[in-house]
């Protein structure tokens, strides 16, 4: 495995493919519609504005395996020092240590750009993603319940935490 930054020209394709198998068969994003690249383009450009990394983790062939980012948490100018993240592994990679090797990668570049809190909101049914953020230290701090519909159910959602050492001085504005 390799971890890489993800560029749009050469990791789009397959980032819109795993975004795409979650949406039309998991609860992991609370979305109905596909994703298109102009999705995609979007998705990069706001990245790259906020200076949010796309980590990606490629097999020896060049493959993308998984992605993990990191975005807004709320526009407010005091959430400044949090973030949430999103980690995504194609189907055919799962369970062999790509979600939680994207996640330690999120962790230290959240603590390089001085974050202060991660967060994440996963569907209370993913027992994995879960066990996961609890494995990396992350605790649980809330649930909302029924705060989605999609597949004909009500979903809650959960949000885990992980409180970072960074930054050593904190401002104001």
């Amino acid at each position: 495995m390799k971890v890489v930054q993800c560029e749009y020209k050469r990791h789009a394709a397959a980032i819109l493919a795993i975004y795409n198998e979650a949406i039309a068969n998991t609860t992991a994003l609370y979305v109905y519609e596909l994703r298109t690249m102009d999705t995609m383009t979007a998705w990069f450009e706001t990245k790259l504005k906020g200076k949010y990394p796309v980590i990606g983790i490629e097999d020896d062939s060049g493959e993308l395996m998984g992605f993990a980012s990191y975005g807004t948490f709320r526009a407010w100018p005091a959430y400044k020092y949090s973030v949430e993240h999103s980690v995504y592994v194609d189907t055919r990679f799962r369970r062999r240590g790509v979600g939680k090797r994207l996640v330690e990668e999120i962790i230290a570049a959240a603590q390089g750009q001085n974050y202060h809190v991660l967060i994440g909101g996963i569907d209370a049914t993913n027992a994995a993603s879960i066990k996961l953020h609890e494995e990396l230290g992350f605790s649980h701090c809330g649930t909302i319940r029924h705060a989605g519909f999609k597949f004909g159910r009500w979903l809650d959602l959960v949000f885990y935490q992980l409180i970072l050492a960074t930054p050593a001085n904190p401002v104001d504005g």
